[in-house]
């Protein structure tokens, strides 16, 4: 693969733990466990081929309509990951950044999304956004009351400014594991220009060598960004 094709950012909707656990006959966190080795190979494997960015949905604010005991238990094992995912990180050179309202948080969850934050505030080789009680709706409506707030007008520009993934460049690849083919309020504003990669492989499957076919097919892509094929062309010399 070039380095000059690589995107640059990729967002991953991680869909299909579930499923995975239950045709394995074993209860739905167990997919979420899974979920979470298939998240440390792909951050490790997308630094490895140059991408600066990963954005993963983890937990949705429509999550918390889930069954109690998954919620309560993804919330035990975001804390356990935490622990042990940290340092390892950290050695790799991966900044992270929990994304998403933490005021409906316990205040032990906020503190260790905090804590993980600063563990590795130094590193600059990919930044790994973790899209934690997040909702893309939520996003544009904390974004426009932040300016409202501060007495500033609604522009495009400004929103773009306040919106909680302000801090990196917008997706060039978005990835949907599972099959389902819809983005399920993820990175609406975001996303306007992504290309869309959807995969059948569940998320506990989703290894290196999917993460080098959506890559691949994305590479074939025409970004236009509203222009004509023509007008992307190299003029001739």
């Amino acid at each position: 693969m070039t380095a000059a094709v690589i995107p640059q950012h990729i967002a991953i909707v991680m869909d299909g733990n579930g499923r995975w656990a239950k045709r394995r006959f074993l209860p739905r966190l167990a997919g979420h466990k899974q979920g979470v080795d298939a998240l440390r190979r792909c951050a490790k494997a997308c630094a490895e081929r140059g991408v600066k960015v990963l954005t993963v949905f983890a937990f949705s604010s429509e999550n918390w309509n889930r069954p109690t005991d998954e919620v309560d238990g993804l919330m035990n094992l975001l804390a356990g990951a935490l622990a042990k995912e940290v340092p390892s990180l950290a050695r790799d050179g991966i900044r992270l950044f929990f994304v998403g309202d933490r005021a409906s948080l316990s205040t032990k969850v906020q503190a260790g999304l905090a804590q993980a934050e600063a563990a590795t505030a130094h590193n600059d080789r990919m930044v790994l956004n973790v899209c934690f009680n997040y909702g893309g709706r939520w996003d544009i409506a904390q974004a426009a009351a932040k300016l409202v707030a501060a007495g500033q007008p609604i522009t495009e520009v400004a929103l773009n400014g306040a919106m909680a993934l302000a801090h990196v460049p917008d997706p060039d690849l978005l990835i949907r594991t599972g099959g389902e083919m819809r983005i399920s309020n993820f990175l609406l504003w975001q996303s306007a220009y992504s290309e869309l990669y959807f995969s059948d492989k569940w998320w506990p499957d989703f290894d290196e060598q999917a993460l080098d076919a959506a890559i691949a097919e994305f590479q074939q892509r025409e970004r236009r960004f509203g222009k004509t094929s023509e007008q992307l062309a190299p003029s001739a010399a």
